[in-house]
């Protein structure tokens, strides 16, 4: 009884082991450190943000990226309109990081302006990381190539930044 209970105790260790080493040879490896949020080159991924984005944010910033009219003078209501998300607009002049925090936690909050007021929406708690991530990869995906390399730059120098003393 115990040779045999020895032997089961045995096997279930082994079993775990062999998990143990099955999924670390098959799991997704992480990013490496500093890797770019955006992965507009994803094509699931962008197609995913694009389902998203007509959803969300075409209203506003509309179905071809194209903004609001007069997006950087406030409207009737002292609000600034959306602007565009294509490469005539500034979203590409702003990290990956900064996209993702102003999208998820809202431009007042994210950028640290308590009394700003917009009819941006946080997404926090309607949209998941990866979605917000998956939208704002689109977006860059929509970006000429020469648009694209100096976000690429843009972001480097960011990261580079803050490992800075």
């Amino acid at each position: 009884m115990k040779f045999r209970s020895l032997v089961l105790a045995a096997a279930a260790v082994g079993s775990v082991g062999m998990a143990v080493v099955l999924f670390q040879r098959h799991a997704v490896p992480a990013p490496p450190p500093h890797a770019p949020l955006l992965r507009p080159d994803d094509r699931l991924l962008v197609g995913k943000g694009e389902r998203i984005y007509q959803v969300r944010c075409a209203a506003c910033h509309g179905a071809n990226l194209e903004g609001q009219a007069d997006w950087r003078e406030p409207d009737v209501n002292g609000l600034m309109p959306a602007p565009p998300h294509d490469e005539s607009g500034h979203t590409w002049h702003h990290p990956d990081e900064q996209l993702f925090k102003l999208t998820k936690l809202g431009i007042a909050k994210a950028a640290g302006l308590k009394d700003y007021k917009t009819a941006m929406p946080a997404f926090e708690g309607v949209l998941s990381d990866e979605d917000i991530v998956a939208v704002l990869s689109f977006i860059k995906s929509r970006w000429p190539a020469s648009v694209r390399e100096k976000h690429n730059r843009m972001n480097a120098q960011y990261e580079a930044a803050k490992t800075q003393p």
